[in-house]
């Protein structure tokens, strides 16, 4: 009788279901540790120090996209608009590059305004981003955090006049006093925060007892300015601002005074640009800037002899984002690269 193994019609060989790596030679040694990398890395995989380029990796090499840690500053890249219909083929490459679908590269297009598209900790890997972008046909460039920086400088009060208005900032005691020419760029946006607390009573289960559970929302519309002659973030917010500078014009309710007043600057510094796009783009800012959630402790608790309870409070707040995206407006502005058509009606 025939082996049933016999009958089995040979096929030659088997082609391997995985990608082949990379010879001995094609590999690239870090300076910093002397260990091997792959050819298509920015950095080393090891130690992070950025790796040499060669012939050879600078064809293979590919971004990992890999965000900063909480502590280290960051690299942006920046789509720039684009005025001609983008080809499928170059939406696909954009959308392979960046690690986004197609449909959020073709939305981030649309929208006509620079947005973040990526955010590493690397400018080396950065600066490929935005030159793989180049080689797709579309703009970008790369703005670090310590060029967007983070001064916000609340305002408490303002006096307005015909030529000027005062400054009175939360916090300090001096004043200072701005031309309305000198007014450049005008933000609008809100700033969204929810809280959850939630207090637990230890147990021997493998989950623990929930005794209370609490949640907050916080909504404020905030007016983000800059002047020529200063180069920090003014803010005026709905909470903690006193609308006295309306005089007769002031209503009762807040958000309606925040109006009185944006309409007022717009006014006396008639030839500043006015950016209200942060409401329209702030889902595509999740892309790159992503709002992360933040956790807190508020310790052990005795409430009796052997039962103990503990409190835990998230948070997630868009403020950073908004912040970023404000001051990304500003430097696109001192670069000459301001979209027109985003002022409001």
């Amino acid at each position: 009788m025939p082996k049933d193994n016999e009958n089995i019609p040979f096929l030659g060989p088997v082609e391997p279901s995985e990608p082949q790596g990379f010879s001995a030679e094609q590999m690239i040694r870090c300076e910093e540790c002397l260990r091997a990398n792959p050819p298509t890395r920015v950095s080393c995989l090891y130690c992070v120090a950025p790796l040499p380029l060669t012939e050879t990796s600078a064809r293979l090499v590919k971004p990992v996209l890999r965000p900063p840690e909480k502590h280290q500053l960051g690299y942006n890249n920046i789509l720039l608009p684009h005025d001609q219909v983008v080809a499928a083929k170059v939406v696909a490459g954009a959308a392979e590059l960046l690690k986004l679908s197609e449909e959020n590269v073709r939305e981030v297009l649309s929208q006509r305004v620079a947005l973040p598209v990526a955010r590493t900790g690397s400018g080396e890997e950065s600066k490929l981003v935005t030159d793989r972008l180049r080689e797709l046909g579309l703009q970008g460039l790369t703005v670090s955090d310590a060029e967007l920086g983070n001064t916000v400088r609340r305002v408490r009060s303002m006096m307005l006049s015909d030529t000027s208005l005062t400054i009175n900032q939360a916090g300090a005691a001096e004043q200072t006093n701005v031309s309305w020419s000198d007014i450049v760029l005008i933000v609008t946006g809100r700033l969204f925060e929810t809280r959850l607390e939630i207090k637990e009573r230890m147990t021997g289960k493998p989950e623990n007892e929930i005794l209370d559970t609490s949640e907050f929302f916080r909504d404020e519309y905030v007016i983000d300015f800059y002047v020529r002659t200063h180069s920090s973030t003014w803010r005026v917010g709905a909470n903690g601002f006193d609308f006295s500078c309306l005089g007769r014009e002031k209503a009762i309710v807040v958000n309606e005074n925040m109006g009185k007043l944006l309409r007022l600057m717009c006014e006396k510094a008639g030839h500043a640009q006015v950016d209200d796009s942060y409401a329209r783009v702030r889902n595509l800012l999740e892309l790159a800037w992503t709002t992360q959630p933040e956790t807190q402790s508020s310790g052990w608790r005795r409430e009796r002899p052997g039962k103990l309870s503990v409190g835990v409070s998230t948070t997630r707040s868009n403020e950073i984002q908004f912040t970023r995206y404000s001051r990304l407006r500003y430097c696109l502005w001192l670069n000459g690269r301001v979209e027109k058509g985003l002022e409001s009606d």
